[in-house]
């Protein structure tokens, strides 16, 4: 039986919120929902701009989370403060979630679409990895599978890797996924070996989860928001969650 957790992206929730203003649909009701559940976790991508999760909706969802599941809270480390934006270290100064992940997308990409090149970056991100463990935080660094450099990673202080699945489920949905999941395998054995720790996120769905799983091994968590979003449209949230718990289960 698989022991990967399972964290919720509510993102998509608060994009539709923002579409129509108020407060309705609610990512913290969703939230909880989604932990009643069993969802292990909730992750939350609070962009500059405020068009998915904000800075108080972080906060809000750091009370709702705790002592219930870990909260997640993914951002680019370099993105300047600004006003609704407090900048994602000081952000975590306070809401202090139990996992950070680093992504290096830029303000106006639509969604994380490639990983930190860890030979290039490492210099820039050790002091903010370190600033964020000494907030008691575990840091997850995005990387794209096969990228050089894992040993810079724990080198600077993260404990995980985020393996960027978006080319292997866009593969895998044109019936060509082997060479990406090799790619995404071995990239995480090499991350375990150097000690490690492996999570896995972008457009993972019902349909290829369980492909995913059972190829890469040692997958402590996975984070899905927009597919099970989705599919919650149509099935309910409550049962959608539910069934990823299952597919989990059964690996």
């Amino acid at each position: 039986m698989s022991t990967t957790a399972l964290s919720v992206n509510v993102n998509k929730v608060a994009v539709l919120r923002n579409s129509r203003g108020g407060r309705q649909p609610d990512p913290l009701e969703a939230a909880e929902v989604c932990l009643r559940a069993g969802a292990q976790g909730i992750t939350v991508h609070p962009r500059p701009d405020r068009r998915h999760v904000t800075a108080e909706d972080v906060l809000a969802l750091r009370e709702l989370c705790r002592g219930r599941g870990e909260l997640n809270v993914e951002g680019n480390p370099f993105a300047a403060p600004r006003p609704g934006y407090p900048g994602l270290l000081e952000l975590v100064r306070q809401a202090r979630p139990e996992q950070v992940t680093l992504v290096p997308d830029a303000d106006g990409q639509i969604t994380s679409d490639h990983g930190f090149d860890l030979e290039q970056d490492a210099p820039r991100l050790r002091p903010l990895v370190e600033a964020l463990n000494e907030l008691g935080c575990r840091v997850s660094l995005f990387v794209d599978p096969g990228c050089r450099g894992l040993a810079r990673a724990r080198e600077i202080g993260a404990r995980r890797i985020e393996i960027y699945t978006g080319p292997w489920a866009e593969a895998h949905a044109a019936g060509a996924g082997e060479a990406e999941l090799a790619r995404c395998a071995a990239t995480a054995r090499s991350a375990r070996a150097l000690g490690l720790e492996v999570n896995a996120g972008h457009d993972l769905s019902q349909h290829n989860l369980a492909t995913f799983l059972a190829a890469v091994p040692g997958v402590q968590e996975v984070s899905i928001g927009h597919a099970l979003i989705g599919e919650a449209l149509y099935a309910g949230l409550a049962a959608t969650v539910r069934a990823y718990l299952a597919l989990i289960a059964a690996v």
